[in-house]
């Protein structure tokens, strides 16, 4: 798909965390993408540190050309929640780390969503956020007028026969800023959801990682340091051999959407219970007769998921 007019325009949003890094990773040397922008937030730890980790990654994925920008540092209106205990203090811990080239662009990272989506036509950018959605949230509520230009927001986040993985009921994305997933819920465009019902499908294991250490380049390497690190925790908290690679899904979804089963569900957001703050009421028996909102991935086929990873990580 040489001719940049076939690719699917995206912007990124995420919190690197290394699931972020390996979404990054497959996104940055895809073909079939054209990556406009990629946007940090605070969520897995703090916006200094998400931001900063974006431009390790871009370097190390080669893309110079694609611009960096800090978003939201909080939540739009909890106290920001983050997940040291889960990826180290640096937030991507698992690799060398180095001081970047890449400088991050000075604009709001919330404005460039808006001016991008301004300056698109009818249905042309999809949003994929792998991170809490404050950023999203913001700028649809300060630029409603760009809603048309969303053709879908492919995001990662949610829970529902699986459970929470921060509280019994809430997944940590959702937790983090319940506001800001209620606002992208309600927003009435075409919403694709990677929940831990289907990313706990995915989970890494010592042989994985062994094969993607053994392509033998850099971004390779960098990949099978940050599984070895995320894995620990995972690895005793579900007892399995390694941790679930939440953020990925949306990207092999968008290569090889064949790879996840999907379902119109309707999915609410509970804001304000402090037993279930960030719950994602997901409707997958139709009980409650509401409008489907979103198409919920239920499935994933691990040995795909994996092979695609694995063939897009050879090719750097």
């Amino acid at each position: 798909m040489s001719n940049s007019s076939q690719k699917i325009p995206i912007i990124i949003d995420c919190d690197p965390g290394q699931d972020d890094a390996l979404m990054l990773f497959l996104a940055l040397n895809a073909p079939e993408l054209d990556v406009r922008g990629i946007v940090a937030c605070g969520g897995n730890v703090p916006l200094a540190r998400t931001e900063l980790n974006c431009r390790i990654l871009v370097e190390m994925a080669g893309r110079l050309d694609v611009p960096v920008f800090a978003g939201c540092d909080g939540p739009m209106v909890e106290q920001l929640f983050t997940a040291e205990y889960l990826h180290g203090e640096t937030g991507i811990d698992g690799i060398d780390f180095f001081e970047p080239t890449i400088k991050k662009r000075d604009q709001h990272g919330v404005d460039f969503i808006i001016e991008t989506l301004r300056a698109a036509d009818v249905d042309e950018i999809t949003l994929v956020p792998t991170g809490p959605l404050t950023n999203i949230a913001m700028a649809l509520r300060k630029a409603p007028d760009i809603l048309p230009k969303i053709k879908q927001i492919v995001l990662m986040g949610g829970a529902s026969f699986e459970g929470g993985n921060v509280t019994p009921s809430a997944e940590f994305n959702i937790y983090v800023d319940p506001h800001a997933a209620d606002v992208v819920m309600r927003c009435g465009r075409p919403i694709v959801m990677f929940g831990l019902d289907v990313t706990h499908q995915v989970m890494t294991d010592p042989q994985l990682v062994a094969d993607i250490r053994s392509l033998d380049n850099k971004v390779a390497h960098a990949s099978a340091g940050m599984l070895d690190f995320f894995g620990q925790y995972d690895a005793a908290k579900y007892s399995a051999e390694g941790g679930p690679l939440h953020d990925p899904c949306t990207i092999a979804w968008l290569l090889e959407p064949s790879i996840f089963d999907l379902k119109p569900c309707h999915v609410a957001i509970e804001t304000t219970s402090k037993l279930t703050r960030g719950h994602t009421a997901v409707d997958f028996w139709g009980v409650t007769e509401n409008t489907p909102n979103v198409e919920w991935a239920f499935k994933a086929n691990k040995q795909r998921f994996f092979a695609l990873l694995i063939e897009r990580l050879a090719q750097y």
